[in-house]
């Protein structure tokens, strides 16, 4: 069951635990719109899963969607870009990896604060 944190909750959170939570809403946006748009198998729908939930994938929308951040989702972004952790970029150049960690941080900010519609034209515009 999902669980809403107020604002000052969120905000509170580390950056790369919500850009964690980001992730996974995420990945779960995109299975299933492919699950029930398509009628290929699991092996197929991961291929394409992976090509939109990928680090330079997820740079570009949020370049593209940066223009449009709120003062708020703005701020959550650059934190989660900003934030150095000891991991490190598996498939991706470091640069294309913060920036999706940004944009990450954003979804789980939306998610979490229960923010719905415009979590939507979030993961839409990151979808096309």
């Amino acid at each position: 069951m999902r669980q809403i944190i107020t604002e000052k909750q969120a905000r509170e959170l580390n950056p790369l635990v919500l850009a964690f939570v980001g992730d996974g809403v995420q990945t779960l946006y995109v299975r299933t719109r492919l699950a029930v748009q398509s009628h290929a198998k699991a092996g197929v729908l991961h291929m394409h899963a992976s090509a939109v939930v990928n680090a330079a994938a997820q740079a570009r929308s949020a370049e593209e969607l940066l223009p449009q951040f709120s003062e708020e989702e703005e701020s959550i972004y650059r934190r989660a870009r900003n934030n150095h952790s000891a991991h490190r970029a598996k498939n991706a150049d470091e640069g294309d990896y913060h920036k999706a960690s940004g944009l990450e941080a954003v979804i789980g900010y939306l998610y979490l604060t229960g923010k719905d519609a415009r979590l939507e034209y979030i993961l839409n515009a990151c979808y096309k």
